[in-house]
């Protein structure tokens, strides 16, 4: 089978703190280089693109080296962590921004999803931004008259579609979008998290849509996202990034297995506060009696988590939510406690999992301080990984239709040190 796409390693290097390609002496020492046929001299320096070290040097490279192929017809997931470069090459990919160094060869049309409204005009109504999103794409007035009904349809908002798309919510938004994306028939179509807005239902008709466009058509999929089961089940091959570059380009099983694996190798988490946070994390980590960071527990006793949240400005009251994920991160069960915020210092928090609620294999659990709005304000940067051991008795089985929305009744010990 022919590539349709390749990619030949590209790199992307910006400087830190300005907009553009830096100062005015940069720029003439870049001519000056390039008059005399030699080598950008900021080729040669920057750090490589890790947010958890502090670096002295004003360059820094969001890519470095990337190379790969993509066939026609192929699905491909591109995962890591967040800040591992994924966005950036998408735009690459995607012609918003250019790469650096390196070169793209694309042999056929791009439409891209990069975020909610890419390539909306707010004060255009949701029938025009059709037609002018078909005609970014290259299509004709007919080509997309033809297909008008069945991308209404299929994003769900009849009855708003000419009303201006500023007025339209953010799940709204994404669903016209994708909508026209996917509809309009680029051979090539690339895809962001940002079918994450959307609900439950509409993510599913997105993934059979996307499944559907390669499987049925022909077309090809680049696909991103932090939702492992979405990529296992669409991705027929998969690359992982981390720090830039790629670290990984295989069968989609072994790309997850070791994202997981080098997800979870920290075994605890014990944090330095952060003065501009008003609530932190500090500590989180698993505990049997007397021993810490323990990573293994029958499925008939209890798992306990030790917790401590910093408090360093005292505003409202927050709600801590402790998260059980599968593998592929799908959600299992989550249970909440408020914290009552009376003054600065240390909250520290005992959480004590049911016994017998957990089949065996491998749980994620992660942490997360809510604000009376819901929005986080601060959380893991990864979950951890306990594994469950199968002890030969009854446990709870969750059933199908409450999975990911199951809240368990845990315990919440909490003592507070000023």
């Amino acid at each position: 089978m022919n590539n349709i796409l390749e990619v030949h390693n590209i790199s992307k290097q910006y400087r830190l703190g300005t907009v553009g390609t830096g100062t005015l002496s940069h720029d003439l020492n870049r001519w000056w280089h390039k008059v005399r046929g030699k080598e950008d001299p900021y080729l040669k320096v920057g750090a490589t693109n890790d947010r958890t070290k502090k670096d002295d040097n004003e360059y820094v490279w969001a890519l470095k080296d990337i190379s790969f192929n993509v066939q026609q017809g192929e699905v491909l997931g591109i995962i890591g962590k967040n800040g591992a470069g994924k966005s950036t090459l998408l735009k690459i990919l995607s012609k918003v921004t250019g790469p650096t160094t390196g070169s793209i060869k694309a042999y056929g049309r791009i439409a891209s999803l990069l975020e909610v409204g890419t390539g909306f005009h707010p004060e255009l109504t949701g029938r025009e931004n059709i037609f002018l999103n078909g005609a970014i794409l290259g299509m004709t007035k007919a080509e997309i008259r033809s297909k008008f009904e069945e991308i209404v349809d299929f994003s769900g908002v009849e009855k708003y579609i000419d009303t201006p798309v500023k007025r339209y919510s953010s799940g709204m938004y994404v669903r016209l979008a994708f909508a026209v994306a996917a509809h309009l028939e680029p051979e090539i179509l690339i895809v962001d998290e940002v079918l994450a807005v959307g609900d439950a239902e509409f993510q599913k008709k997105a993934l059979g849509k996307m499944k559907d466009v390669s499987q049925g058509q022909g077309r090809t999929v680049l696909f991103v996202s932090h939702n492992m089961g979405a990529v296992r089940n669409l991705c027929t091959r998969c690359i992982m990034l981390g720090n830039g570059s790629m670290s990984m380009n295989g069968t989609t099983e072994e790309v997850i297995n070791n994202y997981m694996n080098s997800s979870s190798k920290i075994s605890s988490y014990i944090i330095d506060n952060n003065p501009f946070k008003n609530y932190s994390i500090t500590l989180f980590r698993p505990v049997k009696g007397e021993l810490k960071d323990v990573f293994s527990f029958s499925h008939n006793e209890k798992i306990f988590f030790e917790l401590e949240l910093e408090i360093n400005n005292p505003q409202q009251n927050v709600d801590v939510v402790l998260l059980a994920m599968d593998l592929y991160l799908n959600k299992i069960f989550s249970s909440i406690t408020p914290i009552s915020i009376t003054s600065k210092g240390k909250v520290k928090k005992i959480i004590e999992v049911p016994a017998n609620f957990l089949t065996p294999g491998y749980v994620n659990f992660t942490v997360s301080v809510y604000i009376a709005n819901k929005r986080v304000i601060d959380s893991l940067p990864h979950p951890l990984k306990i594994e469950i051991i199968d002890k030969g008795s009854n446990f709870v089985i969750l059933n199908s239709t409450d999975y990911g929305s199951v809240f368990a009744n845990c315990i919440w010990t909490e003592t507070i040190e000023q």
